[in-house]
């Protein structure tokens, strides 16, 4: 497996070790564990494996370029780092850990590789799966989908306000030729196609929230988020922290929602972190991120 294409810069990686500064400890004798859902490269369970010497890292990733990557990384800390194949939402630890964090969305290396479909900088194959060995490419979804679905699609998880315009499009290319057959700077295209032409050169692409509406929905990452925060406060001991990276309003909405309304959370940041101007400069990237962190609170008495 080829790891160096996969060198990932952790966004608010000072933000995340001062949110686990202060893990609750665990009996005499047990482990010290978190559980990194997104593994990545690793770069963030490296750090923090170095400020807790005592810590043991369960890193789950369903991508099997980060998991080598990862893998190599984390080999200085020999079994206090344990990688999981598998996506978060079908994972269930073995036993309680005192921190779980999440760094959602699409890593750096998925979008710098345009064989793995998920930017149009570079054409590539209309793919976008997390996991290229699992599920359906984006381009199978665009061929498969009806007018009305695919407009729906674009809306609810792109907010893409052209989103009937954009679908009315699509569907009427692929009967010209299949979407399989075409490439990501066509599909970006296309897209950008149906905005006015001073509406084209903006800061941000016009493709921008359709591809993310398509990415979303071909690793049902809004699904897995629910499930992830349905489950993951019972992942917790007592006092337990769980930190939340998210990159849009429709992942930063549902966790800040599941931290208010959970009775067992106790939410820890009002507002979320976001980065300061030193990682703006050095990550574009990171402007985006928002970290929200939240506690395990004890039981209720019976």
């Amino acid at each position: 497996m080829d790891v160096e294409p996969f060198s990932h810069q952790s966004v608010l990686a000072a933000e995340v070790l001062e949110a686990f500064a202060s893990l609750p400890l665990p009996p005499a004798g047990a482990p010290l564990r978190l559980i990194d859902c997104t593994l990545g490269g690793g770069g963030h369970s490296a750090l923090l494996l170095e400020a807790h010497p005592l810590l043991e890292v369960v890193g789950l990733d369903q991508d099997p370029a980060a998991r080598a990557a990862a893998a190599a990384r984390l080999a200085p800390w020999g079994d206090r780092a344990r990688i999981v194949a598998t996506n978060f939402a079908g994972f269930t630890p073995d036993q309680p850990a005192q921190g779980v964090l999440a760094d959602l969305g699409v890593s750096s290396p998925q979008l710098d590789r345009p064989e793995r479909g998920f930017s149009f900088r570079e054409d590539g194959p209309i793919d976008m799966r997390m996991n290229p060995d699992k599920g359906e490419p984006a381009a199978e979804l665009l061929d498969r989908l009806e007018e009305r679905e695919l407009a729906d699609l674009l809306y609810r998880l792109g907010e893409e306000r052209l989103s009937r315009r954009v679908a009315r499009r699509l569907v009427a290319e692929r009967t010209h030729r299949p979407w399989r057959e075409r490439g990501t700077a066509e599909l970006a295209y296309v897209i950008a196609g149906c905005y006015p032409p001073k509406a084209r050169h903006g800061r941000i692409h016009p493709a921008t929230r359709c591809f993310q509406a398509l990415r979303l929905a071909v690793n049902d990452e809004l699904g897995s988020l629910e499930r992830l925060l349905e489950r993951a406060p019972d992942w917790l001991v007592p006092g337990g922290l769980l930190a939340i990276i998210s990159f849009h309003s429709l992942e930063d909405r549902r966790v800040k929602t599941a931290f208010l309304a959970d009775p067992r959370l106790e939410r820890l940041t009002r507002k979320p972190i976001t980065a300061g101007p030193e990682e703006l400069e050095a990550n574009p990237r990171s402007r985006s991120a928002k970290l929200r962190v939240a506690r395990r609170v004890s039981p209720a008495p019976p």
